[in-house]
């Protein structure tokens, strides 16, 4: 690390190699070192201002209490087992004052670590039932196809498409696929001047949200509903009204004559599952029309949606404009893409256009310029084919798992969706179950934020079935259904020794 820039300003009544020392414990608490080796000690010398031999004895000493280790001929470099030592009290003490001088949250105008969001375990691939949704399996991801895309658009001819700024605007290629691949099987036709590209739904939301309201804008959200959602819009400082649902979804009438803007996802409410009838459907766009307010209709899931008939979308069936339609390539593709796109009038997509120039100008080029190539060699067309196939297989076994192993639960499922929504048996706490369930390396999310209430039903938990195998389904189910009989069993005492 020949060419790192280290600066201590060296205090009176202290010795240099005291303070030099602080600097690069330090250091390498941050990991500002990595795997490089340090500045030689000429090196440090000459950055620092002092002798070469008060350098190496700091190095020495730093050896001497495991933070460093020597390589012969190679220099100094950080300890690969510090984590197993501890900071000396001075410089943890030193880090906690500097970190209080600020005092951050006197200044913060929000607090967004106090929003109740869904909790993702990010270590969900080492449990051996991931009864959990949003993510895939590793092994179903296009690999073969994404690689020979990613080689094309790499190549010297093509590498100019990607590698310039873009400024504001999207990949045309990409635009066009969206247009004639995705949109269609929809319903939906548009110009391309009535597309814009985000990094996901949540960030369709925030440019909605930061575009369209203020503190006079009242939005409705359903309930349960997506927890980001609700968080994004009340960052904004939307007047939030929380809309009742029913089997169908969404319920028409007097909660949603006072919205500006109503935000919905009728083809599988998020989270109950369920799919809003064409009645209904047909309802609520007479109704934005009669109250003047728009509808956000977020289309999640549409994309691998394995039901032979779905429902067309909100936005196809809107010949007022009063639809802006959400999609994403999240759960078709792959979660950890970020692209996604809003559909709307070419005005409102102008406007929104400028404002994501400020926050990040547009999603990555790379990204764009391989998914348009995945698109239209035909991968993601066959991609989708064989997702569905496998979704549909998983969603057979999970409603009779479901059915044979969770008689004391209340289970909601549809067709063609991702999950199932439990209600669990009194007195049971999804929480509870929660930690219970992954001392059997299961995994299962409570439902508990999903709900905009305080405090929030307990005793909902989402199951879904992406990411597990299809061979570990059963057995999982078996195992958590053993769970949840023998908490009815032994509750609270079990509950009690698990905490």
């Amino acid at each position: 690390m020949t060419d790192c820039l280290i600066n201590v300003e060296f205090q009176s009544g202290r010795s240099f190699q005291q303070q030099i020392r602080e600097k690069l414990v330090d250091l390498i608490k941050k990991d500002y070192f990595g795997s490089m080796p340090l500045p030689s000690s000429r090196k440090m010398a000459e950055l620092l201002g002092v002798s070469r031999n008060t350098v190496m004895l700091v190095y020495e000493g730093l050896v001497d209490e495991k933070f460093l280790i020597s390589k012969e001929r190679s220099g100094y470099f950080v300890n690969p087992e510090l984590s197993d030592y501890e900071l000396p009290e001075i410089v943890q003490n030193l880090n906690e004052a500097h970190a209080s001088d600020l005092e951050w949250s006197k200044r913060l105008k929000k607090i967004p670590s106090a929003f109740n969001s869904l909790t993702k375990d990010k270590n969900w691939i080492t449990y051996s039932y991931p009864f959990i949704y949003g993510q895939i399996e590793p092994l179903h991801f296009p690999l073969y196809q994404w690689r020979e895309c990613t080689r094309i658009a790499q190549s010297r001819g093509n590498v100019h498409e990607w590698i310039e700024d873009y400024i504001d605007v999207d990949s045309k290629a990409l635009i066009s696929q969206i247009r004639q691949n995705i949109l269609p099987k929809r319903g939906i036709t548009a110009n391309a001047d009535q597309i814009l590209l985000t990094m996901g739904t949540q960030n369709s939301f925030s440019l909605l949200a930061g575009l369209l309201t203020n503190e006079d804008t009242v939005v409705g959200l359903e309930n349960p509903g997506y927890p980001d959602q609700r968080h994004i819009f009340n960052a904004s400082r939307s007047k939030l009204t929380f809309l009742q649902l029913d089997d169908k979804g969404v319920v028409t009438g007097p909660q949603l004559s006072e919205c500006d803007y109503v935000c919905v996802t009728p083809s599988h409410q998020y989270p109950t599952t369920v799919t809003m009838p064409l009645e209904r459907r047909m309802a609520l766009l007479a109704q934005a029309s009669k109250d003047d307010f728009i509808i956000v209709e977020d289309d999640y899931e549409s994309e691998v949606n394995f039901h032979e008939r779905p429902l067309p979308s909100l936005k196809s069936m809107d010949d007022t404009g009063r639809v802006i339609y959400t999609g994403s390539l999240s759960k078709s593709l792959s979660p950890g893409l970020r692209l996604g796109y809003l559909v709307a009038d070419a005005n409102l997509i102008k406007e929104l256009r400028e404002l994501r120039r400020l926050q990040y100008r547009h999603p990555p080029a790379n990204n764009q310029a391989v998914t348009a190539l995945f698109i239209s060699q035909g991968y993601y067309d066959s991609h989708l084919r064989r997702m569905k196939t496998q979704y549909e297989t998983k969603w057979n076994l999970m409603s009779q798992g479901l059915k044979r192993h969770l008689k004391h639960c209340q289970i909601t499922e549809t067709r063609g969706s991702f999950c199932f929504w439990i209600k669990l048996p009194d007195p049971i706490k999804s929480s509870d179950l929660v930690r219970f369930a992954s001392n059997y390396s299961i995994l299962v999310e409570s439902g508990d934020s999903l709900f905009a209430q305080s405090p929030s039903p307990q005793n909902y938990m989402r199951l879904g079935f992406s990411a597990i195998p299809e061979t570990k389904i059963e057995k999982g189910l078996e195992i958590l259904g053993g769970l949840i009989d023998q908490l009815l069993k032994e509750y609270p005492t079990k509950v009690h020794s698990m905490n």
